[in-house]
C-alpha cells in the first residue's frame, strides 16, 4: 500500500516528517484559474475604465482647458498667448472688486442664514416624537422643486406691486419694501430665497448625525439640571462638530460661486450692481463681452482662492483636533 504524505506533515505508515511544499497546480490549472479571474473582473474593471474616463473628460479636462485659457487671448477665432495680460485686465476692472466685495457679503449672510437656519431646524425635528418622517418631507420639498421655478416663484413674492410679501406687510400696517429694486435688500432677497430653495439637504444631514448622539448623553444633561439651550451647547454640537466644520466647508464654497438666483431674481448685477458675482462677472466677460480669456482668468483667482481657503480650514480644523 503506498503511503500518504500530508505536505508540511507526517508519512501516514512510517511517522516521518516531510517538509516538502504543497503540489503545485499544473500549467493548464493555473491558466484556467487566471483566465476565470479575469472574466470575473471584467465587467468591473470595465466599469472602472468608464467612469475614469467621464470624469477626466468632463471634470480634469475643463479644468485644465480652463488654466491654459486664462493665459490666452482669442480673437476671430485666433488663438495667441497673451501672458498675465488677462489677469491685468480683471484686476482694473473696477466691476472686479465690487464682484468680490458681493461674494463674500453675500456668503456672510448665506452662512447666518443657510447655516444656522438648518441647524435649528433639524433640532426642533429631532425633539419631535410624532409625525418626524411628514416634517422631514416637508423641509425636503422645496429641494425637489425646480431651481428655476423655485426662484421664479420668490420674485412674484417680492414684487412690489401684488407680492405676497408687500401683501402681509401692508395687512399687517406696515411698510413695504422695494426688495429687489433696491440696493439695501437686493442681496438679502437673494440670499433668502437661495436658504430656502437649499435648506433641505442641509437640515436632513444634521438630522440624521443628530439621531446618532447617544441619549444617555442627553439624560445625564438634563439631570444636572441643564436647560434646552445648554443641552445644545454642551452636548449636541459637540458631538456633531465634525459634521457642522464640513457643512460649513461646503457651503462656503458653493455660495461664493452663486450665479442662478442672482441671474433670474436680478437679472445678475441688480440695482446698481448689488448683486453682481464673481460667478455672474465670469459670465459676463465670456458672453456679453466675449472675452474668454478673462472670463477664464477670473475663475483661476476664483479657483486659487477656494482652495487656498479649503487647505487653510483643513489644516486648522485638524489642529484643533489634534489639541482635544
Amino acid at each position: 500500500m503506498p503511503a500518504l504524505v500530508v505536505p508540511g506533515g507526517q508519512d501516514s505508515r512510517t511517522g516521518t516528517r516531510t517538509t516538502g511544499p504543497p503540489p503545485r497546480p499544473d500549467g493548464p490549472s493555473r491558466k484556467a484559474a487566471l483566465e476565470r479571474s479575469v472574466r470575473r473582473n471584467l465587467t468591473a474593471h470595465g466599469f472602472l475604465v468608464g467612469a475614469v474616463l467621464c470624469f477626466g473628460f468632463f471634470s480634469w479636462y475643463p479644468m485644465v482647458r480652463e488654466v491654459i485659457l486664462a493665459f490666452q487671448r482669442t480673437h476671430r477665432g485666433r488663438t495667441t498667448w497673451a501672458g498675465w495680460h488677462n489677469l491685468q485686465q480683471i484686476v482694473h476692472d473696477p466691476a472686479f472688486w465690487q464682484a468680490w466685495r458681493n461674494t463674500v457679503e453675500y456668503t456672510g449672510l448665506a452662512l447666518l442664514l443657510g447655516f444656522v437656519v438648518p441647524f435649528l431646524v433639524a433640532v426642533l425635528l429631532n425633539e419631535f416624537r410624532h409625525g418626524r418622517s411628514y416634517l422631514r418631507v416637508l423641509v425636503y420639498l422645496p429641494v425637489m422643486l425646480p431651481p428655476v421655478a423655485s426662484v421664479l416663484l420668490f420674485k412674484y413674492f417680492y414684487d412690489p406691486g401684488y407680492g405676497l410679501f408687500d401683501h402681509i406687510l401692508r395687512t399687517l400696517h406696515l411698510p413695504t419694501s422695494q426688495w429687489l429694486q433696491s440696493t439695501g435688500t437686493a442681496l438679502l432677497s437673494v440670499v433668502i430665497a437661495s436658504t430656502w430653495m437649499n435648506m433641505g439637504s442641509a437640515t436632513l444631514i444634521y438630522l440624521a448625525a443628530l439621531q446618532g448622539i447617544p441619549g444617555e448623553l442627553y439624560e445625564a444633561a438634563e439631570l444636572d439640571g441643564a436647560g434646552l439651550l445648554r443641552r445644545i451647547w454642551h452636548v449636541t454640537v459637540p458631538q456633531t462638530r465634525l459634521i457642522l466644520s464640513l457643512m460649513l466647508l461646503m457651503q462656503i464654497i458653493a455660495t461664493m460661486q452663486v450665479f442662478t438666483e442672482p441671474f433670474l431674481l436680478t437679472g445678475g448685477a441688480g440695482p446698481q450692481g448689488s448683486t453682481t458675482t464673481v460667478v455672474y462677472l465670469m459670465y459676463q466677460y465670456a458672453f456679453n463681452f466675449d472675452n474668454y480669456g478673462a472670463a477664464a482668468a477670473l475663475g483661476l483667482v476664483l479657483l486659487v482662492v477656494l482652495a487656498l481657503f479649503s487647505a487653510v480650514y483643513v489644516r486648522l480644523s485638524r489642529d484643533g483636533r489634534d489639541q482635544d
